[in-house]
């Protein structure tokens, strides 16, 4: 196969051919992964979901995983890097889907999570992506006023809620809607805390400690995912409840989380991988929505802020730590 002449025509059918007589053993396919952090559980349910379809590392995959260090500029010399690879498809994560997806050129594309993929552009509609896209939507966004609605179980007497959140996110004005609409109907006041950068959730926190919030929720807002260890010993540090978008949090000592368990999505989105390996356009291949959503309640934390919770709410826990 003309690896040259595949790069050149990578629109339209013209994808199926050329990647049809990889899946027969023809050369070793070339997949990229792209992250803007560092994330080993990420990557590794990746890999995972590869070995599930069959693809072996050394054998008939080679996996070209790629961190940009926070940078947003490496984007583009990695992208600029895969195409002198040859890159078959890239696996760009929620963090570097816009810059990337220009950064990789004509490369077919799948997206590891996107909370509105027809709403930022990447796809034209969910049933029939229309592009050289497809992938993965997390629905993380309907979730922020629901995760809002589950802290208030949690703590009824909490009237003032926290809620730290990032404009770097390109869904910040649908997020802040969702939590404003479950707020009024909750009857709770929120301050919204906005941060620019990892750095400066510290101070975000003391703000949200200071104002004599009754608890903090932070928005599902992918470039808060690699902060949820740290997210869980500030929480710790101003002794006020705390609810995130993900178990890494819960697992990790904070109170609460609500949301997608994101490494099985990981490895649920390496089928749209193998799919597109084995001849699949991606402009026909639906975009998948998650379907699972974990409620984890960390008692242990619970129990050290005083905090009694409702047995209603223990009951719809996934998981309670103990």
């Amino acid at each position: 196969m003309d690896r040259r002449a595949f790069i050149g025509t990578v629109t339209g059918g013209l994808i199926a051919a050329p990647l049809a007589a990889k899946a027969q053993g023809a050369t070793v396919a070339r997949v990229g992964y792209l992250n803007l952090f560092s994330i080993p559980s990420l990557l590794e349910a990746f890999r995972q979901g590869l070995r599930d379809h069959g693809w072996t590392a050394g054998q008939n995959i080679e996996l070209a995983a790629r961190v940009a260090d926070g940078r947003e500029d490496r984007i583009r010399e990695i992208g600029a890097e895969f195409q002198r690879l040859k890159i078959d498809v890239v696996l760009l994560t929620a963090t570097t889907i816009q810059l990337g997806r220009s950064a990789v050129g004509s490369l077919p594309i799948v997206f590891a999570i996107s909370d509105d993929p027809v709403g930022t552009g990447l796809v034209q509609s969910l049933a029939r992506p229309g592009g050289r896209l497809t992938g993965m939507t997390s629905l993380n966004v309907d979730l922020d006023g629901k995760r809002l609605e589950i802290l208030n179980s949690a703590l009824p007497n909490a009237s003032r809620v926290a809620l730290v959140a990032t404009r770097r996110d390109t869904m910040f004005p649908d997020r802040i809607a969702s939590a404003e609409r479950a707020a009024r109907s909750l009857g709770v006041h929120i301050d919204i805390i906005e941060v620019s950068r990892p750095g400066q959730l510290a101070a975000a926190f003391d703000t949200a400690s200071r104002g004599r919030a009754g608890a903090v929720m932070v928005f599902g807002s992918a470039s808060f995912f690699h902060e949820q260890t740290r997210m869980a010993e500030l929480a710790k540090t101003i002794r006020v409840p705390v609810i995130s978008a993900w178990r890494e949090f819960a697992d990790a000592g904070g109170f609460m989380s609500y949301g997608t368990n994101i490494p099985a999505m990981f490895r649920r989105v390496a089928g749209h991988v193998d799919r597109i390996l084995k001849g699949a356009n991606p402009a026909d291949l639906p975009v998948e929505q998650a379907n699972t959503f974990e409620l984890i309640i960390n008692m242990k934390t619970a129990k050290a802020l005083g905090l009694t919770i409702p047995p209603s709410l223990l009951q719809r826990a996934d998981q309670v730590i103990e």
